[in-house]
């Protein structure tokens, strides 16, 4: 049938991944360091994802594809857990698709017993237009995780030669240091670093240091912004590091951190990442990670500014 769906133009598409989270119905991934339409049957053609592009990459055009699905939608969706559900059904329900939002709901109510959220509670607060109690303003996020994301700010041409890589997380900043006169750097600050190495695509999960550790999975910058790192975040935990924008086959960092969750068995995980929208995906690997694990571990999630700031620190 031919349907409105959207298309993504690789050209312009820079790998930034803000709009995989903004998808709700789980139709976008990163592959090969570019977003990608998974399936047909997954994407409902309203373009919730657009407005989240920074790069005007997105674009919804009309051609022959697979009907949407919302019952494919549904039984994915409810995986991911109540808040990605709620958002979900509110932007059916936003754009007036009652018939789909009609179906989700009788779904769902039929299956209740299989659900491990309250589906009463969802069909609730999506009836009423009011946002669950553990949850904050980004419920369009859709990941899985509560804080709300930085929105990408458009580029537009005079941007398109200055050599910073078109990510709003690349546009050069300078800002004022604030030094802390009680602080004395006399002495030698001792490294909380006990293993080496750190990079993901180095680490072996199967190393003993990982064993029943708790697991610092940090930004690649977060260590040159927050001037307390080691301190703060380090002390008494394992460390791998990682960017999530330009790591190339991060695939194999989430086959590591599935292993590390189920063969090692780590505690817990502290997902460390900057304030730029393209460091999100770090958290999103730590999620869908552990999706995929048989073990499940409490993961939180902390934001820094550029400045060394500590935005927000919340158990996802």
């Amino acid at each position: 049938m031919k349907r409105q769906i959207i298309k993504i133009d690789e050209e312009k598409c820079n790998g930034c991944g803000v709009c995989v989270p903004n998808c709700h119905e789980g139709a976008l991934q990163m592959i090969d360091g570019k977003a990608r339409l998974i399936s047909d049957l997954m994407c409902d053609g309203l373009g919730a994802c657009i407005g989240h592009c920074p790069e005007g990459a997105i674009e919804i055009i009309e051609r022959e594809a697979q009907p949407y699905d919302e019952i494919t939608v549904i039984k994915e969706m409810v995986t991911k857990g109540k808040n990605t559900v709620i958002a979900h059904l509110s932007h059916l329900k936003d754009h007036k698709e009652f018939d789909f939002l009609k179906q989700g709901v009788k779904w769902m109510q039929e299956n209740k017993s299989e659900i491990k959220f309250d589906v009463d509670e969802v069909i609730a607060i999506v009836h009423n237009g009011t946002k669950a109690h553990n949850e904050t303003a980004s419920v369009s996020c859709g990941c899985g995780g509560h804080e709300e994301q930085p929105k990408p700010q458009h580029h537009h041409a005079h941007n398109q030669h200055n050599h910073e890589g078109g990510c709003p997380g690349s546009a050069s900043k300078a800002f004022t240091l604030v030094q802390n006169k009680s602080t004395d750097f006399s002495d030698d600050i001792p490294s909380q670093l006990t293993h080496w190495p750190v990079q993901m695509h180095l680490i072996n999960p199967g190393a003993n240091h990982f064993q029943n550790s708790d697991l610092v999975l940090a930004a690649d910058c977060v260590a040159f912004s927050l001037g307390d790192f080691h301190n703060k975040f380090l002390k008494g935990k394992t460390l791998a590091i990682a960017c999530p924008k330009l790591d190339s086959n991060k695939e194999v960092y989430i086959d590591k951190l599935v292993a590390l969750i189920d063969n090692a068995k780590v505690n817990t995980i502290t997902v460390v990442k900057m304030e730029v929208p393209c460091c999100g995906g770090i958290l999103q690997m730590a999620q869908i990670a552990l999706q995929n694990s048989t073990r499940k571990v409490p993961i939180k999630s902390v934001t820094v500014s550029i400045s060394g700031e500590i935005l927000s620190e919340s158990w996802v």
